[in-house]
């Protein structure tokens, strides 16, 4: 469980094995008895329920409803990387203000910001039916004081009329402190409720003529709205209920809807989104393999390139051949230079100079460049090989040789 300025955020329940997860968005005019009562419903229908109750400055402050936002899709996305499974919006009163509104907007990656938005992308792609009960109301000036006054306030724990005057107090203040920001903050709300048809879910739809705080003349507006820009929308009527009262006074009616709803968010759309989902992940794999194709042939061309460089430096006796034409030059002329070259080399063959310090490194001796003058001298045998000394002459002693060579 995580509670915070903002409000709370825990799991009503959480089984091991179920058919989705009902996120309940409820604000402070839904009360605990009430609350529970909707988590067994959802329960007793096969699904889990993570329940997020904004506290009451939520709805006047946007970075409180921010804030239970990202919690929300943080802890759905723990839930869902383990499994995927569908996933249901349910909004009461004005829990549509408090914090749903702040997921729509961070899901359609239209809020300020907001750079994480792949990483809810999973959560996006599991939204699979969006239900409003008494909800979404509308967003005035007076908004604190429309609710401090209504029996969902007044009936809280503690004296009615404390409550009463402490609520009514702090309303009026909140509304003539953001008189000037409602407007602002209305628009946007607006936008980031009809935005949430971009997910492709159902929508259910519980109201009363009754209710004043969720006039219906508001709520048929928003489903009209809704339902132009192509969304699947039933509204269920329930005269004479009061502000999230219908479960209650039409226990039956409530139930049979609801369970259309989630056996419909289950069996068909996720069902839809799911195939999607694989139909993306195969994609993703190819994507993969040929940005892997491209890499490698990009690093082919790139030697080709370094080695057509290294062949055209000066002193090379090597060329490559291409098909293609480099420079204005066809394969044609390459081959008949590297044939022109060739013939070269077998005329005028490389040579090896004696004198040169290559040439006394193979021979190991030096090679003296004038042998006139040298005598060759045969004193001697060794095995039976007469063998030759050799000693330059001095003109004094040409007289005393007896045999004299010359190379």
């Amino acid at each position: 469980m995580w509670s915070g300025g903002g409000g709370s955020v825990y799991w009503g329940s959480k089984g091991g094995e179920s058919r989705g997860i009902v996120v309940v968005f409820g604000w402070v005019s839904l009360q605990e008895s009430q609350l529970r009562s909707f988590v067994e419903l959802y329960s007793s229908l096969g699904w889990n329920s993570l329940v997020c109750h904004a506290g009451f400055l939520s709805a006047f402050y946007p970075e409180k409803a921010t804030s239970l936002a990202f919690f929300v899709l943080n802890e759905l996305l723990e839930e869902l990387h383990i499994k995927p499974c569908p996933v249901v919006f349910a909004a009461f009163s004005a829990g549509s203000k408090a914090c749903m509104c702040k997921v729509f907007q961070i899901v359609d990656r239209s809020g300020k910001g907001h750079l994480n938005w792949d990483a809810y992308r999973l959560v996006r792609n599991c939204v699979s039916g969006v239900m409003f009960d008494s909800s979404p109301v509308d967003i005035t000036h007076d908004l604190g004081s429309r609710f401090a006054l209504h029996g969902s306030i007044l009936s809280r724990p503690g004296p009615s009329k404390v409550v009463s005057w402490i609520a009514k107090g702090v309303s009026s203040g909140l509304d003539a402190l953001y008189l000037t920001k409602f407007e602002s903050q209305r628009a946007q709300y607006w936008k980031n409720l009809h935005s949430s048809v971009c997910m492709e879910a159902p929508y259910l739809i519980v109201c009363s003529e009754d209710d004043s705080l969720a006039p219906y003349e508001t709520i048929c507006t928003f489903t009209q709205t809704l339902q132009n820009l192509g969304a699947d929308v039933k509204i269920l009527n329930l005269s004479g209920s009061s502000h999230i009262g219908h479960y209650k006074n039409y226990p039956i009616q409530y139930s049979d809807a609801m369970a259309t709803l989630l056996e419909t968010a289950a069996s068909t759309v996720f069902s839809r989104k799911l195939q999607r989902l694989e139909e993306e992940r195969l994609e993703g794999q190819h994507d993969e393999i040929s940005e892997l194709i491209c890499d490698l042939q990009n690093a082919a061309v790139n030697s080709n390139q370094c080695l057509r460089r290294v062949s055209s430096g000066p002193g090379d006796s090597f060329s490559l051949t291409s098909s293609t034409h480099d420079n204005g030059r066809t394969s044609e002329d390459e081959h008949r230079e590297a044939s022109s070259s060739n013939l070269n080399l077998l005329q005028n063959p490389p040579t090896i100079s004696a004198h040169s310090i290559l040439g006394q490194m193979l021979y190991d001796v030096c090679v003296p460049k004038n042998v006139e003058g040298w005598d060759i001298k045969f004193s001697g045998s060794l095995n039976g090989q007469p063998y030759a000394s050799s000693r330059k002459l001095s003109p004094s002693h040409n007289s005393k040789c007896l045999r004299r060579s010359r190379l």
